[in-house]
Parts: structure tokens; C-alpha cells; sequence
């Protein structure tokens, strides 16, 4: 009979990692079996293991923070799982994991490498939520796995091309379009974020039985139609917001300072030559000027990859002249994405002569085909329907004004990161390019709340609590401070039915309050650590009253539904919602 054995790398957790070895050793003995657990830390090793162990028919189960490169793990692994699952549950993870078996058919299974891309749209939390679940999935199903995380400021652990050679699939799991031209020649799985978050292995699973080859070279182009038929509208324009909001944020937060330092009339020509005026003219005539060519150019790069984005930023060039702004900006970028891939599929040339089609024959049509439907078809009346919304919300007052700060609060809290909080939020970021800020306001203030107020539930009904709920709502108060609304989820996952209702409460009522006040928000992200930069936000009192007020609401609500105590290993944790 193999004997059970038990490696804890606990790293800078010490405490947790002697606690969760005891917890361990307690539940194997209440299974009738026999443990032997070694402790790694900063301070050293306690109880190392035999020499040799484990041996055949021997399990071994390897205890993480979740954050070790699976390349460092020891042979023989039977199981991996993080502290905090243990923690939770030490039963749960004993489960199962028998001893008596070999371990070739894991050792089999890690000679099949993966990469693998995650992304989305503001590229934070889903983005890392993501990765981790791809990462918990591979170690389940013993592979071995590389991830890139991709944001707006680009991509995080890249791949090398040695990497991506060498790997049997490639799978993306991404909420906005991925550049895909390294990839040529290796079989390409793509999915949004979700079931990577939900269940990584079983998304692994599919990309292996599912992945195509992905084309490349000269027929570059041609990945366009398989985008297309992959993602939908919907994705195409969260392409597009992710790549115009670092245009967004620079050009608010300049436009910011040089009111501060300038005063109101930082713009004027009696202000010329000042350091106010040059703030003014790069936030204003440089980075608002290109907020919507590059929505409507990553739209179009989105649906028709790299072809697609000079007759989409020109499109989007023209709406903002036209003044139909950003709502011009994202028909401009469909009209170029699916024109720029209808003449894909339709133009067929020599192949001495293919190598022009991408460079020349796609973006010179698919510019005159967008142009053309712009100034001739489009633009009038777009830009009609937008000087009518921006009018409409300028002169909301009263219940009007309130009843829209409660439908976007609501959406904010709704899906905590979802298709219905993107909606609402790039419908505020939109509004920036207009000059209409009171939308994005409110946005951002109702999605600080879910997360704020669940930490804020998990100290005043502590008892109602887990420990690992309690340890989870210092991080969702750090997440919810920086806008990221996604650190709400491990609770909300847990009791869907009442917890959200009790979120969007509050965040609908942070976003009357915002809406009421009439504060605008000059700047699309960066929760409280934007607030103090001088100008980014107006009425920052009554702000800050929308946000604590809210948080309130919400903190009650949840605490009350909780009911009684939550039992022992209930609550997800972070990495597994």
C-alpha cells in the first residue's frame, strides 16, 4: 500500500502554512490514514520528506499559494491545490487522492505544453482571473502551461517564440480581439474569459479536441473571417474601448491639470504661452482628438485584424469631424471591419500578387468604402442622434437625472465585470468624448461599491463569515478602492440570488445620488487615486458621500441576508470564482 505524502510551499505565509499542514494531518487521520507533510517557507523547512518520496504507488499532494511556475513543481505530483482551499476544507482536498496507483498517466499527460493568452477590456481583473483559472486547470489535468496576460498597457509575462514553438496548442481566452500573427502555423482555441475563470481544465480539454490550425503569411488577412465567426458584435466594441482608454486617461487627466494650474480660462488665447495652455492643448487637441479614430480603427482591427484599422481610424477621423462622435466612431468601425472582410473573402489574386492585398488592395477599399458611406450615408444623421443625447443629458434635472444614475449603478453591480457592466461603462467612457462627464461619474462610483461594501460586511457580520471570507474582504476593499469591481465576485458567486440584488441596491443608489449632485468625472478609471488630482472630479464631497452611502446599503443588505453563520469551506475563494 503507498504511503500519502504532502508538500506545503507556503512561501511568505508561514503561519498559514504550518496551519494548513496541521489541518491536513487532522483530516487524514479522521479518513483512518496517515500523513506525512513537509512545510517550505522564508524561514526555512520543517518535517522535510524522505529521501526518494514520493515512490511508486505513492501519492503526493503539492500545496501552493498559487502564485509558483508549475515548471518548479516536484515529480510525481498526484494533486495541487492552493492554502486557501485547504484551509477552507483540508477534507475536500484529501479526497479522492489514493494511494496504491502509479503516476504514469500524469506524467504522461505533462508532456503536452499549452500557452496560452488572456485579455480584457481594461485588462485587470478578468484578465488575471483568467490566467489563474488556465493555470489551476492545467495543473489538474498535469500539463504544463505558459500564460500571457495582455491590458492596455500591453502584455505581462510575454511569450517567446521558442514558447510558442514548442507548445501543441494555443489557447486564448480573451474579451477583446488578440493579435494572432505569431501564432501561424500552431493549432488556436479561442473563448472569452468566463469559462477560463469558471473552469480551466475543462475549457483546456475543449482547445485540445476543438483548436484549428491559425493561418499566416502572406494570407495574414484571412484570420479575419475566423474572428468574425469567433466573436461578436459585442466583443469587436470592447476591442475597441480597451484600446482607446489609455487615449481617454491621458487626455482627462491633462485636460485635469491645466484647469488646476490655469484656471477656467486654461484654454483661452490670454493664456497662451502659459504651462496650463500646453497641458490643455496635448489632454484636448492630442489625446481627446484621437479618443474616437482609435475606437473606431480597434473595432474594425478586431473584425478584420490589421487591414481593418487605417479605413476604421479614418472612418472614425471623419465621424469626429462630422460631429457624430464616438456614436460615428463605432458604426464607422463596423462599416470598416466587415467591409474590410466581405472584400477579403471576395478579392482572389496571384500569389505573386497576394502580398499587396493586405497593404494595399484592403485598406485603399475598405477606406474608400467607409469614407464614402460616412460624409454621403452615415455621418448627418449620426451625428443628429448624438448632438440630441448629448443635449438630452446635459439637461437632466431632477427624477430624470436620478433614474439614470439608478439604471447605470445597477448595470455596474449586475454582473460585477460582465457583458451589462461593460455596456454601461462604455456608454460613460463614450460620453467623455462629447464633453458629457456626470454618466462616468456615477459609473464609476457605483462599481467601486460591491466590493467596498462586501469587505465592509464581512467586519461588521463578521460571525456570519468564514475566516477566508473575512481574509477575502481586505483584498475586495483594495480592489473595490482601485474601480475594480470584479473583487465582489467570490461572494456574490456564492449566493447569486441574494447577494447581487443587494449590491445593485447600493450601487443604484451611489449612482442617483452621483447623478443628483451632478459631479463629473473627467478621467474613465483609477477609483479614489484619481479623486485628489485637482480637476478630475467636481463636488468631490458629495461624491464621496454617493460612494460611502452606497457601500452602506449594500454592506447592511448582504450582512442580513447572510442568515445564519456560513459552515466551514463554503465561501469560494478568489482563484476559484
Amino acid at each position: 500500500m503507498g504511503q500519502l505524502f504532502v508538500l506545503i510551499d507556503a512561501a511568505d505565509l508561514t503561519v498559514q502554512g504550518v496551519l494548513a499542514a496541521e489541518a491536513l494531518r487532522r483530516a487524514a487521520q479522521q479518513q483512518g490514514r496517515e500523513a506525512t507533510i513537509e512545510v517550505r517557507s522564508a524561514q526555512g523547512v520543517l518535517n522535510p520528506l524522505p529521501e526518494g518520496a514520493p515512490g511508486a504507488g505513492d501519492a503526493l499532494l503539492l500545496v501552493t499559494t498559487g502564485s509558483q511556475d508549475s515548471g518548479a513543481w516536484p515529480a510525481g505530483v498526484t494533486r495541487q491545490c492552493t492554502l486557501e482551499a485547504v484551509l477552507a476544507d483540508p477534507g475536500a482536498a484529501l479526497d479522492g487522492l489514493e494511494t496504491g496507483s502509479s503516476h504514469t498517466d500524469a506524467q504522461a499527460a505533462s508532456g503536452t505544453r499549452v500557452v496560452a493568452v488572456t485579455s480584457c477590456p481594461t485588462g485587470i481583473a478578468h484578465t488575471f482571473m483568467a490566467a489563474e483559472g488556465l493555470q489551476e486547470g492545467a495543473r489538474q489535468l498535469g500539463y504544463d502551461i505558459r500564460v500571457e496576460t495582455q491590458g492596455s498597457v500591453g502584455a505581462g509575462t510575454p511569450l517567446t517564440a521558442e514558447e510558442i514553438a514548442a507548445a501543441d496548442i494555443v489557447l486564448i481566452a480573451a474579451d477583446r480581439e488578440v493579435d494572432r500573427a505569431r501564432f501561424a502555423g500552431k493549432r488556436v482555441f479561442a473563448s472569452n474569459t468566463k469559462p477560463a475563470i469558471s473552469g480551466g481544465a475543462k475549457l483546456i480539454e475543449k482547445a485540445l479536441a476543438e483548436a484549428r490550425v491559425q493561418g499566416g503569411g502572406q494570407e495574414s488577412a484571412s484570420a479575419a473571417g475566423a474572428s468574425e465567426e469567433r466573436a461578436g458584435p459585442y466583443k469587436h466594441l470592447m476591442t475597441g474601448v480597451s484600446f482607446m482608454l489609455p487615449f481617454v486617461v491621458a487626455g482627462g487627466l491633462l485636460i485635469a491639470l491645466a484647469f488646476a494650474l490655469g484656471g477656467i480660462g486654461a484654454n483661452s488665447d490670454a493664456a497662451k504661452g502659459t504651462l496650463a495652455h500646453a497641458l490643455f492643448q496635448i489632454g484636448a487637441e492630442g489625446g481627446f482628438a484621437l479618443i474616437v479614430p482609435a475606437l473606431a480603427g480597434y473595432i474594425a482591427f478586431s473584425i478584420a485584424d490589421r487591414p481593418g484599422i487605417a479605413p476604421g481610424m479614418i472612418g472614425g477621423m471623419l465621424a469626429a469631424n462630422l460631429g457624430a462622435g464616438f456614436l460615428g466612431g463605432i458604426v464607422a468601425g463596423f462599416i470598416a471591419g466587415y467591409g474590410v472582410a466581405g472584400l477579403n473573402r471576395i478579392i482572389r489574386l496571384p500569389k505573386n500578387l497576394a502580398g499587396l492585398k493586405p497593404v494595399l488592395f484592403l485598406p485603399l477599399l475598405g477606406t474608400l468604402l467607409t469614407g464614402l458611406l460616412m460624409v454621403y450615408a452615415v455621418g448627418t444623421p449620426v451625428a443628429a442622434a448624438l448632438a440630441f443625447l448629448t443635449e438630452w443629458l446635459r439637461s437632466m434635472q431632477g427624477s430624470s437625472a436620478i433614474l439614470l444614475g439608478v439604471i447605470l449603478g445597477a448595470m455596474s453591480a449586475f454582473d460585477m465585470g460582465g457583458p451589462v457592466n461593460k455596456a454601461g461603462y462604455a456608454f460613460s467612457v463614450g460620453l467623455i468624448a462629447s464633453q458629457v462627464y456626470t454618466p462616468m461619474a456615477a459609473t464609476m462610483a457605483a462599481g467601486m461599491v460591491p466590493p467596498l461594501a462586501v469587505a465592509l460586511a464581512t467586519r461588521l457580520f463578521a460571525a456570519r463569515f468564514t475566516l477566508e471570507e473575512r481574509e477575502a474582504g481586505g483584498a475586495a476593499a483594495v480592489l473595490g478602492l482601485a474601480f475594480i469591481t470584479e473583487g465582489a465576485i467570490p461572494f456574490a458567486a456564492r449566493d447569486p440570488l441574494r447577494v447581487i440584488p443587494s449590491l445593485m441596491a447600493g450601487s443604484a443608489v451611489t449612482g442617483a445620488i452621483s447623478m443628483a449632485m451632478g459631479v463629473e468625472l473627467k478621467v474613465p478609471h483609477g477609483g479614489v487615486f484619481v479623486l485628489p488630482i485637482p480637476g478630475a472630479v467636481t463636488h468631490l464631497a458629495a461624491y464621496a458621500l454617493a460612494i460611502v452611502s452606497g457601500v452602506v446599503v449594500s454592506a447592511l443588505l448582504v450582512g442580513l441576508v447572510r442568515g445564519a453563520p456560513a459552515g466551514k469551506g463554503e465561501a469560494p475563494s478568489l482563484a476559484s470564482a
